[in-house]
């Protein structure tokens, strides 16, 4: 600043000065500022379940407002129920990218409510705790149940004998033992012959409990071999 300017023109350096921290906010408020800013940048991390408010929709897409510079799309099929979709709604939705060829932020929100899921179920649950799951699709090796997050239940554990048609399952609410949670993963795996095996153990020991020589009971031919 050219403070012979100054003088010719009777313009006080500290008015000046005063009337830039009016506009500009002094220095401390100028650093909180450029916090808040900094802070917003990092909540746009890829991988991030950020919060969005959905805009409107287009085709078969949704767009939704997270309060980046543009907005983001999540394909309408991984709604719950479409038709139900509101302007001005709050959803979660995960950044999978940052300006794609469109212009726009990728979003999910199935992976986010996984993410979501997968949080609620470890917060809930341990190895070896009791889960209530519905059977959704075979995949090799077993069945994927749904307890908010898919969890696997091998073919090898879902009775104490080997059921011919896992198939059958699909669409049954099925009970089952934590045998192993995979946080690295985010993998669940469950045992229903675990739990089977488990009460007929109780059954044995009941009974046991019960029977004396010289009783008489009812019993059911289950099988005839040589030996008797």
């Amino acid at each position: 600043m050219d403070r012979d300017i100054l003088k010719e023109y009777s313009v006080n350096l500290a008015d000046i000065e005063s009337e830039i921290e009016t506009i500009m906010g002094t220095e401390e408020t100028q650093k909180k500022m450029e916090s808040k800013y900094y802070d917003s940048i990092r909540n746009f991390e890829v991988g991030s379940v950020l919060k969005g408010r959905i805009l409107s929709t287009a085709g078969d897409n949704v767009i939704v407002d997270c309060g980046y510079k543009s907005e983001g799309m999540v394909p309408k099929y991984e709604f719950d129920d479409p038709s139900e979709i509101k302007i001005g709604e709050e959803v979660e939705v995960l950044l999978e990218a940052v300006e794609d060829d469109s212009g726009l932020i990728k979003l999910s929100k199935r992976k986010a409510d996984r993410i979501r899921g997968w949080e609620r179920v470890i917060s809930k649950y341990k190895e070896s705790d009791i889960i209530t799951g519905r059977v959704t699709r075979k995949i090799k090796g077993g069945l994927l149940v749904d307890m908010g997050v898919p969890i696997f239940l091998p073919a090898s554990q879902i009775d104490v004998k080997p059921p011919g048609d896992i198939s059958q399952y699909i669409g049954q609410e099925v009970t089952c033992r934590i045998l192993k949670i995979d946080e690295a993963r985010q993998n669940i795996v469950v045992s229903r012959r675990k739990l089977i095996e488990e009460e007929r153990e109780k059954k044995k020991q009941l009974l046991l409990a019960e029977v004396a020589v010289g009783q008489v009971r009812k019993g059911v031919v289950k099988n005839i071999a040589d030996f008797g």
